[in-house]
């Protein structure tokens, strides 16, 4: 069943729009428009894959929107130590993913909205879609200074940073996916989209920052439903197509078939982390205790999202040695995170029964874990 937008908001509550069988046959030729139901970032993002990988787009383009609650969105190619602040995000209970697409990371909540363009190859063009997206606004608002830039953003008033673009290419299909900042929490966004990690080395794409301001600071009566309800009427318009959209379930596995599969993997440790290009870290820490002061340096190799080497640089009189390698030979291989180091070293200082050298190998323990 399809209602017209004008009824949308008062309806969606109680109806959700069924898509049966792969491919949309139902659904009439030359485009749809699709609004996620669910704010979960796996289940959006495994059904822009789903729609990748399953839907015929050769007589067929398809807008996705989707919101998600509060995440960072890592590009394909990122460094997540680089990109964020990990100890907030663990500690606030927001949510890192990694997609498939390259490009930088982002903030979601539910103040942005997110743009899922869907065609063939041949058809691929990100200058459209941003022009699209800027012609529904100024529809909206024709007083608004929006741009689209080279580097494919969208400007306000020229300065500030409203909306980033990723892509993915595949050998027949592609999609352009971009974000549009509403009534995002700027707080929470400039917290987590800055990293507290020194020291790092890495071949993984960096971000760009800049300057960002929500559509809502600019006019208060810019609401993500207002600004999805245009870019839907925009879409329509250009592809002259019904001015209607469809609600789906991403976690409907009898609608999607395998997509729960998918989910699985875009949540697995191995692809958010573990896909991390090869980075190493070198940092020092000063050390004051009643006998000393010093320099501690780490460093280490992470390949995979595993140490792959460790090497610790502290006075022989402070702690031995054998010491520092015994810590060494067991971090060799784990993970790179607190929980499972953390494990470890819990049972590497089960073994020592001198209280003095304890306490030191465990603020040197404390430290490997604040670089996680």
């Amino acid at each position: 069943m399809i209602f017209q937008l004008s009824l949308k908001k008062c309806l969606q509550l109680y109806y959700i729009y069924k898509v049966p069988n792969v491919g949309f046959k139902w659904a009439t030729k030359g485009g749809l428009i699709l609004q996620s139901l669910s704010q979960d970032v796996y289940q959006n993002l495994a059904l822009e894959d789903w729609i990748h990988d399953n839907m015929d787009l050769e007589n067929r383009q398809v807008l996705f929107l989707w919101r998600n609650s509060s995440t960072v969105v890592i590009g394909r190619h990122q460094n997540p130590w680089q990109e964020c602040n990990l100890p907030v995000m663990r500690q606030e209970g927001i949510k890192l993913a990694r997609r498939r697409s390259g490009g930088g990371t982002v903030y979601h909540d539910l103040g942005n909205i997110n743009l899922t363009f869907f065609t063939t190859r041949k058809k691929y063009e990100r200058m459209e879609n941003l022009q699209l997206v800027v012609r529904a606004l100024k529809a909206l608002r024709p007083q608004l200074d929006v741009q689209a830039t080279e580097r494919y953003d969208l400007l306000l008033n020229g300065i500030f940073k409203i909306s980033g673009t990723a892509a993915k290419l595949g050998r027949t299909v592609a999609y352009h996916h971009c974000t549009l900042l509403c009534n995002a929490d700027k707080f929470i966004l400039s917290s987590v989209l800055k990293s507290p990690y020194s020291g790092i080395k890495s071949n993984a794409t960096p971000s760009v920052p800049a300057f960002v301001k929500n559509l809502f600071e600019e006019d208060a009566t810019l609401t993500c439903e207002k600004l999805m309800d245009a870019i839907a009427e925009e879409y329509a318009a250009h592809h002259q197509i019904g001015n209607q959209i469809i609600f789906i379930d991403p976690a409907d596995e009898t609608e999607f078939s395998g997509i729960n599969s998918k989910v699985k993997k875009l949540q697995a440790w191995d692809w958010v982390y573990g896909k991390t290009p090869k980075f190493s870290i070198s940092t020092c820490f000063n050390i004051t205790d009643k006998q000393s002061c010093f320099e501690m340096k780490i460093n280490m190799d992470v390949k995979n999202g595993k140490i792959e080497s460790c090497h610790f640089e502290v006075p022989q009189y402070w702690l031995p040695s054998i010491m520092c390698d015994e810590l060494t030979s067991n971090l060799i291989g784990i993970k790179f995170c607190p929980s499972e180091t953390t494990a470890v070293v819990t049972t590497l200082l089960r073994t020592c029964t001198d209280y003095k050298l304890y306490s030191k190998w465990n603020l040197l323990c404390d430290m490997l874990i604040t670089l996680m």
